[in-house]
């Protein structure tokens, strides 16, 4: 049972064994990796329960600017964006980051955070941060098998789509430099020809290839029949890097070992660049970078077109 008791700063909450309401919640928080937090926006001063001392891995509170430098690089960006906002709007927000702990353990934890606010501003942040890092793995794992295309082992259109999907503001879409789409070329006749066995081993051929001709790529993709995307992250001078592609293009084309024969295989690609002075947009670049790869098919003398 529990019950108040009035003290000169307030009134406090007891249980039987005499706890108040405050440490009942400290010895509870470590059954779930929870704690509270406060940040004063006028001096930047964090004030921590010890449920979060334990998720940072931490004995005593750093600056804020210490703190943040243990986010992971899309997480600080996010974590920044939406604590901007949220102070601006004198509201909350909820975010998933990851953080890197002294020990070098990644750890994902869940924030949840409110302003107090004073004469039209807000002058304190507050809210809850709980470890998530179990749940987050075990969705990671359900989610990679549900976007991987069981064939060829590269993404599949769920996980391309997800790009699509992308707000233009969120972070991730400043890491894509540009967009490669592939086709290969006389698919249908190799299926006609030699089965879909066959067929089958191309396009697991082609998943291959485009993995190890582009390591740095942050996605490759099965998103049809035939047809692959490839992610680029922004890497040097259109022209560079439009060089680099046409050079590994060729890496593509060796013929495929097939029951005892050598099946020969072409593509077509498209490339579109993200542009360099405005938000992306996933739609936008790629409808940029099919249209390259319709002229591409069309102009049967050009493996690769530019948007």
């Amino acid at each position: 049972m529990l019950v108040s008791r009035a003290l000169n700063d307030g009134t406090a909450t007891f249980n039987d064994n005499g706890l108040s309401a405050l440490e009942l919640y400290e010895q509870a928080a470590p059954l779930v990796s929870i704690g509270a937090w406060s940040c004063d926006l006028h001096s930047e001063r964090l004030t921590w329960t010890g449920g979060v001392f334990s998720l940072f891995g931490l004995s005593e509170i750093p600056e804020r600017r210490a703190v943040v430098e243990m986010y992971g690089e899309e997480s600080r960006e996010r974590l920044e964006r939406q604590r901007h906002r949220a102070i601006e709007a004198r509201a909350g927000f909820s975010l998933d980051a990851d953080i890197i702990r002294p020990d070098g353990s990644r750890r994902w934890i869940r924030i949840t955070a409110a302003t107090q606010n004073a004469n039209g501003r807000a002058v304190t942040l507050f809210g809850m941060k709980q470890d998530i890092t179990e749940d987050y793995e075990r969705w990671e794992r359900l989610r990679a098998q549900a976007e991987c295309d069981p064939l060829t082992g590269v993404a599949n259109r769920a996980a391309f789509q997800r790009f699509l999907d992308r707000a233009k503001d969120e972070p991730e879409t400043d890491r894509v430099g540009a967009l490669l789409l592939f086709d290969m070329n006389g698919f249908k006749q190799i299926n006609d020809l030699w089965g879909h066995a066959a067929g089958d081993a191309c396009l697991v051929a082609l998943g291959e290839r485009l993995r190890r001709a582009f390591p740095h790529a942050s996605l490759v993709s099965r998103i049809g029949g035939d047809e692959f995307a490839v992610l680029l992250p922004p890497d040097g001078i259109h022209a560079e890097i439009e060089a680099k592609v046409r050079s590994r293009i060729c890496n593509l084309l060796a013929p495929v070992a097939w029951d005892g024969q050598w099946l020969t295989i072409g593509v077509s690609a498209g490339l579109a660049f993200a542009p360099e002075a405005e938000e992306l947009d996933p739609q936008a670049l790629f409808v940029s970078a099919d249209r390259a790869l319709y002229a591409a098919k069309a102009d049967r003398a050009g493996v690769l077109v530019r948007a």
